[in-house]
């Protein structure tokens, strides 16, 4: 619910955007002095698809995800994006795999892409668990990344339990490899440690933001917003951390290379 809980915060007294899935909450209002859209994935428990009815972004998500956007980016007045991002998983089924959820969800990260390219400011605000390919399709492709600091904001390819399968190894001796390894971790200072965090904000009720909270958020974001629009529209900035040297190193030999 936390995605809920600040979708309506940010956005009290914007209008409603119409005509998308219930799991979908958009609206256009204001931050700042500029206009934005809002756009949150939330818990549908009567989803057709049962798959996608905690929060997890499915079918239904990712072709919606890339309509809300797509519509902005057709205005073509440069108005910023704010996703705002609590995603346990994608949709895992058979329904979902016969349907093209592959599809679905790249339309998604194809539609903020697009509209990051064009211009449009787009900032992903995590106040929740940011997984798996739902991550990918909403928030991922964003200018800015903030995250608010707490246990239940966690980040990484998938869950505990279903890495913990993958790697053969146990939960607890997955967290030992994560205290080392930062990529393996879900906690947001590992997570920052990549540098792919703009910034991090304590608040004081994550669950139900005070007034307080909501100035702090609202003033990071219009401040992400203000600094994506006099640095540019590319992701260059997050491979400047210490973690991220290799990386960089082989992009740059790619460069040079080619």
């Amino acid at each position: 619910m936390r995605g809920l809980q600040w979708f309506n915060a940010l956005s009290a007294g914007a209008t409603t955007v119409s005509g998308l899935p219930n799991s979908l909450k958009v609206a256009d209002g204001v931050l700042g002095d500029q206009p934005v859209r809002f756009i949150a994935v939330v818990t549908d428990p009567h989803n057709r698809f049962p798959r996608a009815r905690n929060g997890e972004v499915g079918l239904l998500e990712g072709w919606g995800l890339a309509k809300a956007v797509d519509e902005v980016i057709e205005t073509g007045d440069k108005r910023p994006l704010i996703a705002i991002v609590d995603v346990p998983s994608q949709a895992y089924g058979r329904r979902e795999e016969a349907l093209g959820i592959h599809q679905a969800l790249a339309a998604a990260a194809d539609s903020y892409a697009r509209a990051r390219l064009a211009g449009h400011p787009v900032i992903a605000l995590l106040v929740g668990k940011a997984m798996s390919g739902a991550f990918l399709a909403h928030g991922y492709q964003a200018n800015r990344l903030i995250a608010l600091r707490d246990p239940g904001v966690m980040v990484h390819a998938m869950g505990k339990a279903s890495a913990a399968r993958v790697t053969l190894r146990s939960i607890e001796e997955l967290e030992a490899l994560a205290a080392s390894v930062p990529p393996m971790a879900y906690d947001i200072d590992s997570f920052a440690s990549l540098g792919l965090l703009w910034e991090t904000l304590t608040v004081s009720q994550i669950e139900q933001p005070t007034r307080e909270d909501l100035a702090r958020v609202s003033d990071c974001l219009v401040q992400a917003i203000k600094d994506v629009q006099a640095g540019g529209v590319d992701l260059s900035g997050r491979l400047g951390a210490a973690n991220r040297a290799a990386s960089a190193h082989v992009r740059q030999l790619l460069r040079e290379q080619w």
